[in-house]
């Protein structure tokens, strides 16, 4: 069967103003995620990864811009609608878990009336319609009705991430972006929300965009994986096949510091990542790569196709 495209990023690049001047932090980056896949998005903290999602989502605020690409869902570009435009999409068809998403509900309002709010605030629907769509939702993500109820102080981190995602699908938009939705969630709650987002794509066929840097996670719910660097995809392909067979040199550098039972030492990557103030010339992970050759310092390599499904910017990976 012939993949659908739900959303094309093509040659985005999101900029900071600052005295020093622009900080690059996305940095001509193109993917696509087709209707029905969970795609994960991974690299290490500071790589980019919020900020390219701040950027589909038409949420750069200054000292932020966007001096180029296009971000095209369902034919249309979202950088070039409106903030009315935008805000009808969002919700209703493009829903965001936000990093840190436990923090956003509010601790002085009930479950059931946050929701209502965000419901109605996106619909015609009448209030009664809205609190029976509510408790679905919360029924839906493996919450007791109970939980309408209560305060968000009375809930565990666990269950306040699955009243956001809750509240991220009432609409039963067609993506879903989560930025870490396992941040600071012991291992059964992280379970819980990975097996949940899962269920996303299987139980309504809705495309799941995951943002993370912990590989565990993507290892876990990804269909596919593109990997992040100093502001730049270096690698995309089916997970498992990135897992079994790393093309880039930094994707695997991240694989082999994944901590496995049995080893006494984590293996990890030398070096730090750079600054988007001043990224390196040629390939951006030359300075850390232990196969840099001269190409690979002074000319920047392209993201092209190995082979079926699988892309890579690399000279060694040709």
């Amino acid at each position: 069967m012939e993949k659908v495209k739900l959303l094309e990023v093509k040659n985005l690049k999101v900029y900071y103003n600052s005295i020093w001047g622009d900080y690059k932090s996305v940095d001509d980056v193109s993917f696509i995620a087709y209707e029905g896949e969970v795609l994960s998005i991974a690299g290490e903290s500071g790589c980019g990864k919020s900020t390219l999602v701040d950027g589909i989502l038409g949420l750069i605020k200054p000292p932020g811009y966007i001096p180029s690409g296009e971000v095209i869902f369902e034919g249309k570009d979202l950088l070039k609608l409106s903030s009315e435009e935008l805000r009808k999409i969002r919700w209703t068809k493009i829903a965001y878990v936000p990093q840190g998403a436990m923090n956003s509900l509010n601790p002085v309002i009930k479950i059931e009336e946050q929701m209502i709010d965000s419901i109605l605030d996106h619909t015609n629907i009448s209030r009664e319609e809205a609190r029976k769509l509510a408790i679905s939702r919360l029924k839906e993500v493996g919450l007791p009705v109970e939980v309408a109820e209560m305060y968000p102080h009375e809930l565990s981190g666990g269950m306040k991430q699955r009243v956001i995602i809750a509240t991220a699908i009432a609409l039963k938009p067609k993506l879903v972006i989560a930025d870490e939705p396992t941040t600071a969630l012991d291992v059964v709650a992280q379970k819980g929300i990975l097996q949940l987002l899962r269920s996303l794509k299987e139980d309504y066929g809705i495309t799941v965009i995951v943002v993370s840097h912990d590989f565990a996670v993507h290892a876990q719910i990804a269909d596919r994986i593109a990997i992040m660097y100093a502001g730049k995809i270096v690698e995309v392909g089916p997970i498992y096949d990135v897992f079994k067979n790393p093309l880039h040199p930094y994707t695997k550098g991240l694989i082999s510091s994944i901590p496995v039972i049995g080893k006494s030492y984590i293996k990890g990557i030398p070096g730090l990542a750079p600054s988007p103030l001043n990224w390196p010339s040629g390939c951006r992970f030359h300075p850390r790569c232990p196969f840099a050759s001269e190409k690979c310092r002074n000319v920047e390599p392209i993201l092209k196709e190995f082979n079926s499904e699988r892309y890579v910017a690399c000279h060694l990976s040709r």
